[in-house]
């Protein structure tokens, strides 16, 4: 086999054969707190699986000096591996050459593993660090970053994308991600904005640090950009993989099943709703004391925290879980909290993964700011995606459901499989109070004692209709159980619902109040 010497000769002469490592751009690299890209790509994977592609790819730019300039790899490493043993696409930007920045070539290099990717039903990790547009090849560079965005929307709804952000993702670079289905971000390292600080300065005056602008507490906790916080690159992959343990790897599976446990002794569900009905809890406690291992996988945990999303298991197999949370605005629904739990809900359904909702809120949150804010058409999204989800769907209401909270909350009406109610749960228009003030009015004004009047009407509305045995009566909820039978009434409904088929009218795409 003489032709395979010569490769191996020529593989170890060859100055472009292997990407030439620039030590001083690394230990800089390092000293920032960042790993190298090729050890980012190796931890994420498997041990050894990482099967490199398009090492040999240059870039055609031949203005200002880079026809001279040989950029290893083209600044950019593709290729394939495994995850838990399931095959995956995966692309690291290397801030090492040439800040990582994005040419037609190293656009391509991307472009094609989503291709592979989206034609193999494996999902794709993208490692973002990279100053943006290569501007020596001009619209060129312009011209790759359309086709990622055309191939993002492509592999949506058809395989997981996951966009990892460990360095500057700036301008154009941007929509990537957001296209994306989860963004992950990690402190003092993640930066991502459309205009930097010194365009800020220059057009607005205005003097502001990249950190204050678009670093990963501001995607996290202000703008709802980026999904999943670390301290470190370290604890930003083990999220990425704990993520991966959930969900499936494409459209036509479901996710893998684990072995079922019994939620931890210490959370008891019963004593986790305090008695009086106006006193604040936290629902993820109420998750917890259900799902398999009191294990839950938040997302979006420091944005609109009035309602809480994210992964659990129960009785082994992956369930999406939304839940109003008390703590935060008594878990009202408001225009970003409709935006997080909106998109939630269509991603578990595109991928297969039954719902699970936890009802206690008073409603949607009034006032000038939030109508101005276009909270009807925010609203709207939630009642869509609930609406359109086609996955099997498991309503709890545990306290209060009033208004069009009721609704919009996975009711029967937006076509819940099975809807259970608690015996503390309190379903009307309104609340009892509001409500006796409206409705007994006249009488409570001319009482002699209008305090004991109200106190009377109100409990007289609250046995009338505030109650989930007059909901029950009407068919609207299932059965009105005990909090230590949550666990087992949902499991039997999951399992009798895991295989429900629905007949729509053909349509191309619905049109939702984006």
């Amino acid at each position: 086999m003489a032709w395979i010497d010569k490769f191996l000769d020529f593989f170890k002469r060859s100055e472009k054969a292997t990407p030439q490592k620039d030590s001083k751009a690394i230990a800089k690299q390092l000293a920032m707190g960042k790993m190298y890209a090729r050890d980012r790509v190796n931890y994420l994977l498997d041990d050894d699986t990482f099967q490199e592609t398009d090492l040999f790819v240059e870039h055609t730019g031949k203005d200002f000096g880079l026809d001279k300039k040989y950029l290893p790899a083209d600044g950019v490493i593709t290729g394939t591996g495994t995850m838990s043993g399931y095959p995956i696409g995966i692309f690291a930007q290397d801030f090492t050459v040439a800040g990582g920045s994005l040419g037609l070539m190293h656009a391509r290099k991307i472009t094609k593993i989503m291709d592979l990717a989206i034609k193999n039903g494996m999902p794709l990790i993208g490692i973002n660090d990279s100053g943006g547009a290569r501007i020596q090849e001009g619209v060129n560079s312009l011209a790759g970053y359309g086709e990622i965005f055309y191939r993002n929307t492509l592999a949506s709804g058809v395989i997981p994308q996951i966009s990892v952000i460990l360095g500057p993702c700036a301008g154009g670079a941007v929509y990537s991600p957001a296209l994306t289905d989860f963004v992950f971000v990690v402190d003092k390292i993640s930066k991502m904005f459309i205009t930097g600080p010194e365009v800020i300065k220059t057009v607005l005056g205005e003097e502001i640090t990249m950190e204050d602008l678009g670093g990963a507490r501001v995607q996290t906790e202000i703008t709802g950009n980026a999904h999943f916080f670390a301290e470190s690159e370290v604890e930003c992959f083990e999220q990425i993989k704990e993520l991966m343990s959930y969900i499936p790897w494409n459209n036509q599976k479901k996710a893998e099943p684990s072995t079922p446990k019994l939620p931890k002794p210490v959370f008891d569900v019963e004593k986790v709703i305090p008695a009086e009905p106006t006193t604040p809890y936290d629902i993820r406690n109420i998750i917890k004391s259900i799902f398999d291992d009191s294990k839950f996988l938040e997302i979006q945990e420091g944005w609109a925290a009035n309602i809480v999303i994210g992964f659990a298991r129960l009785n082994g197999d992956t369930v999406g879980v939304v839940g109003n949370q008390p703590l935060v605005l008594a878990g009202v629904l408001d225009v970003d909290s409709s935006d997080k739990a909106a998109r939630f809900i269509r991603y578990c359904d595109a991928f297969n993964i039954p719902l699970i909702t936890f009802v206690d809120l008073p409603g949607y949150l009034p006032g000038v700011d939030q109508e101005h804010a276009g909270v009807i058409r925010h609203g709207a999204k939630l009642l869509y995606s609930y609406s359109e989800a086609s996955v099997p769907k498991l309503t709890v209401i545990l306290r209060k459901a009033y208004g069009g909270g009721y609704i919009a909350m996975c009711s029967r009406h937006l076509g819940a499989d099975f809807v259970f109610a608690w015996p503390s749960a309190e379903i009307a228009v309104m609340g009892p109070e509001g409500a006796a003030n409206i409705i007994f009015k006249a009488e409570i004004s001319a009482s002699e004692d209008p305090d004991a009047t109200r106190k009377e009407k109100v409990k007289e509305y609250t046995e009338k209709f505030a109650n989930p045995y007059v909901a029950a009566r009407n068919g609207h909820i299932d059965a009105v159980i005990n909090p230590n039978e949550t666990r087992k009434y949902l499991i039997h409904s999951l399992k009798v619902s895991g295989s429900k088929q629905e007949a729509k009218p053909f349509r191309k795409h619905g049109v939702p109040p984006f």
